[in-house]
């Protein structure tokens, strides 16, 4: 159950992106659904390799290259959800901000993790 509220949760978040940035686009709610599932996967799986691939990088940076793999997992959702788009690199990385200060939100107000 906290699964779904989860996925629910974030499919508020990504509509919310949607009405916020020009350059993103969910053309409906199925739409802004899938893209919760498929960055939820993506992050749960391809997510942690390439952090640990990139991790002297990410050091060097002091972690702002983990903002850049965010963007790359925006960037391939878009390329996998149909009639999901999103305009380029720069877009891709607001997305991610705009649904992490969304999900922050939203997660505080389901009463966070228990």
């Amino acid at each position: 159950m906290k699964i779904l509220i989860r996925i629910i949760l974030s499919t508020i978040a990504v509509l919310v992106a949607d009405l916020l940035l020009s350059g993103v686009s969910a053309i409906d709610l199925k739409t802004g659904l899938l893209v919760a599932v498929v960055l939820g996967l993506l992050n749960g799986v391809l997510r942690p390799i390439l952090l640990l691939l990139t991790l002297p990088v990410t050091l060097l940076t002091l972690g702002l290259f983990v903002l850049v793999i965010n963007a790359a997992m925006v960037l391939l959702a878009a390329r996998i959800v149909p009639g999901f788009t999103v305009d380029g690199f720069w877009w891709a990385l607001a997305f991610s901000v705009v649904m992490w200060a969304v999900q922050s939100v939203l997660f505080s107000l389901d009463g966070g993790k228990k």
